[in-house]
C-alpha cells in the first residue's frame, strides 16, 4: 500500500512538473516546483504538529484567530515548540492551503507567497535552526520573467502549482516509510536526466549513491557520522543513512552552488532529519573547508571531475597537503579531494571516492601523490572500475576509490573490474541490483574467493603487486579480462569445406538440369 502510494506520488508531482513548466527549462524551473513542494511539506507539518500540541484544548491551529488577544497568546505558545521542536513558525493564515485557495479564486497572490517564504526564515532567526534556514528560499524570484511576462502571468502559473499541490495528500503520516522524501529525490534525479552537464552539480545516479553507501558502512554498520565535501543535493548523504543502523546518524556537508546548497537542505529536513542532526555549508571546499577540524566516520563524495583549481603552494603549508609535498594540477583536482577527504577521515572509518579513470595511471605530481598514499601511507584497500556512461552529461569511465587509515601492513588490495556489467539505457547505462551484488559479493568475500571466482572480475593484489606495476593503478594491469577464442577443429573444419564443395555441384547439377527443361543454355558446363 505505501508502495502504491510513493509510485502514484511520484507520478502526480512528475506530471505537475513537467506540464506546467511550459517552455521554461526543467532547469529552471526545477527551483519553483521543489521549493513549492517544500513549502507545501512544512506547511503540513507545521500544521499537524500544532494540532496536535492544541488537540486537549479542542482547537484547530487554522481556526485561531490572530487579530485577537487569545489568539496572539495561544500562537505565542505554540511558535516556542514548534521552533524548538520543528525548527520553524509561521501563521495559520500562512498555511499553503489558503494561500493556494486564494490562487484558485483569482487573487493575486504571488506578494503572500513572498512574504510567507521570509516569514518562515525570519522566524528562525536567534533560534538554533537559524543556519539552516537562513537563505533557503533565494532562488525562489517569483517576479522572474522565466515565470511569465507580466505580473498576472507569473501569479497565473504560481496559482496553478499550489493548486495542483494542494490536491495531493503528502501522507506524513507514513513515517516509517520515507514515502515524500524518496519522492523528492525522484524528482531531483527525473530534473538531473534533462540538465545534461549541470545535472553532475548535484545528483548522483542511484544506484553509484547506493554502492557508496555500503563500501562505507561495511564494517562499521553504527556509524553516527558522515561527510560528503561535494554534496550537492545531499541525496548521496542520505543514502549512507539508508544503509547505516543509526537513527541519529548526523551529516555534514559541503556545497559551492548557492542553489544546490538550498536543495540539500530542503532533502534534509523532507526526509525529516532534525535541524541538530545536519550541518550543510555553502563555500568552496577546496579552498575554504568548513568543517576543517572534524573528523567523520565515513567520508563519501562525487567530485566534479577534474575540476580546475587553484592549486596555489600555499596549500603545501596546509594540513591536508602538506605531508606530500605535491599539489594536485591546476586542471585537474582529482587528487586535492582525495587529500582533502583521507584529512577529514578518522582514524577508523572508510571513505569511498568517484573519480575519473586517469586518477589510476596519470603521472607527475599525480603519479607522485597516488605512491604516496600506498607506500608510504598504505591507505588504499580497494579499486573499482565502473561501467562508462553512467552519470549523466558525460561519457566518460569512472572508478570508485577506497581508503582506510587504519589497514595492516600486509592487507591486500581489492580491484574489481565492473565496466561490462550493466543495463544498455536510452542516454545513459544503468547499473542493475544485480550489478551491485556481484560488487558487494567480491569486496565481502575477498578473503575467501578462488581463482576461478575472481576470474574476469577481481584480483586481490599484494603491496609489492603494486610496487612492481610502479604504483599505476589501471585495472587491466590486474584483472586479467582477455577472452580467449575457443580452439578450433582443423579436421570439422575440412570436412566441412568438402560437405560444401559436393553442395555446390549438387547444386550446379540441378540448375543445368533446370536449364535443358527449359531449352535454354547453361550459365556454366558442369564438371564430372
Amino acid at each position: 500500500m505505501v508502495e502504491q502510494h510513493q509510485q502514484e506520488l511520484k507520478k502526480q508531482l512528475w506530471n505537475i512538473a513537467n506540464t506546467l513548466r511550459g517552455n521554461m527549462s526543467a532547469d529552471d524551473f526545477r527551483d519553483y516546483i521543489l521549493g513549492l513542494i517544500f513549502y507545501k511539506y512544512l506547511s503540513d507539518k507545521l500544521n499537524r504538529y500544532a494540532d496536535a500540541l492544541l488537540s486537549e484544548d479542542g482547537i484547530k491551529f487554522a481556526d485561531i484567530d490572530e487579530s485577537t488577544a487569545d489568539g496572539q497568546e495561544i500562537l505565542a505558545a505554540v511558535k516556542d515548540e514548534t521552533l524548538d521542536n520543528l525548527g520553524y513558525f509561521f501563521k495559520p493564515s500562512e498555511l499553503f492551503h489558503l494561500i493556494a485557495e486564494h490562487g484558485e479564486n483569482d487573487k493575486f497572490i504571488l506578494d503572500d507567497v513572498t512574504n510567507v517564504l521570509n516569514h518562515i526564515e525570519q522566524s528562525t532567526m536567534g533560534a538554533e535552526s537559524a543556519d539552516d534556514f537562513t537563505g533557503l528560499f533565494d532562488e525562489l524570484d517569483l517576479t522572474s520573467n522565466k515565470l511569465g511576462k507580466t505580473p498576472e502571468a507569473r501569479n497565473k502559473l504560481i496559482a496553478q502549482v499550489l493548486i495542483h499541490l494542494d490536491n495531493i495528500e503528502f501522507h506524513l503520516e507514513n513515517s516509517e516509510i520515507d514515502v515524500l522524501g524518496d519522492a523528492y529525490e525522484y524528482l531531483i534525479g527525473m530534473f538531473a536526466s534533462g540538465a545534461g552537464k549541470k545535472a553532475g552539480e548535484f545528483y548522483t545516479p542511484q544506484m553509484v549513491s547506493k554502492l557508496l553507501a555500503k563500501l562505507v558502512t561495511l564494517d562499521t554498520p553504527n556509524l553516527k557520522s558522515v561527510y560528503d565535501p561535494t554534496c550537492g543535493s545531499g541525496s548521496l548523504l542520505l543514502r549512507v543513512a539508508k544503509e547505516a543502523n543509526n537513527p541519529d546518524l548526523k551529516f555534514y556537508g559541503q556545497e559551492q552552488n548557492p542553489s544546490t546548497f538550498n536543495l540539500a537542505r530542503m532533502n534534509m529536513i523532507m526526509h525529516d532529519v532534525h535541524y541538530n542532526r545536519f550541518d550543510i555549508q555553502n563555500d568552496d571546499t577546496l579552498e575554504t573547508p568548513m568543517h576543517f577540524e572534524e573528523r567523520f566516520d565515513a567520508v563519501v563524495a562525487n567530485p566534479p571531475f577534474s575540476a580546475a583549481w587553484s592549486a596555489s603552494p600555499l596549500h603545501l603549508n596546509n594540513d591536508r597537503f602538506a605531508d606530500y609535498g605535491k599539489l594536485a594540477p591546476k586542471g585537474k583536482a582529482d587528487f586535492a579531494f582525495v587529500q582533502h577527504m583521507i584529512h577529514q577521515l578518522n582514524d577508523n572509518g572508510t571513505m569511498a571516492v568517484v573519480l575519473p579513470h586517469g586518477v589510476l595511471f596519470r603521472g607527475a605530481a599525480e603519479g607522485h601523490i597516488r605512491r604516496h598514499l600506498i607506500k608510504e601511507k598504505n591507505y588504499l584497500d580497494m579499486v573499482i572500475g565502473l561501467p562508462a556512461n553512467i552519470f549523466f552529461g558525460t561519457p566518460i569511465a569512472t572508478c570508485i576509490l577506497v581508503l582506510k587509515k587504519h589497514r595492516k601492513a600486509d592487507d591486500n588490495i581489492l580491484f574489481i573490474d565492473a565496466s561490462a556489467h550493466y543495463e544498455k539505457g536510452t542516454n545513459n547505462n544503468v547499473m542493475r541490483d544485480s550489478d551491485l551484488e556481484r560488487i558487494i559479493n567480491a569486496v565481502t568475500e575477498r578473503e575467501k574467493m578462488t581463482d576461478k571466482e575472481l576470474d574476469k572480475f577481481a584480483y586481490v593484489a599484494t603491496q609489492q603487486d603494486l610496487s612492481d606495476n610502479d604504483y599505476n593503478l589501471n585495472i587491466p594491469r590486474y584483472v586479467d579480462t582477455f577472452e580467449e577464442a575457443e580452439p578450433v577443429d582443423l579436421s570439422l573444419v575440412a570436412k566441412q569445406l568438402v560437405a560444401n564443395d559436393k553442395a555446390m555441384v549438387d547444386i550446379d547439377i540441378s540448375i543445368t538440369n533446370y536449364c535443358k527443361e527449359l531449352g535454354i543454355s547453361a550459365p556454366f558446363e558442369v564438371k564430372g
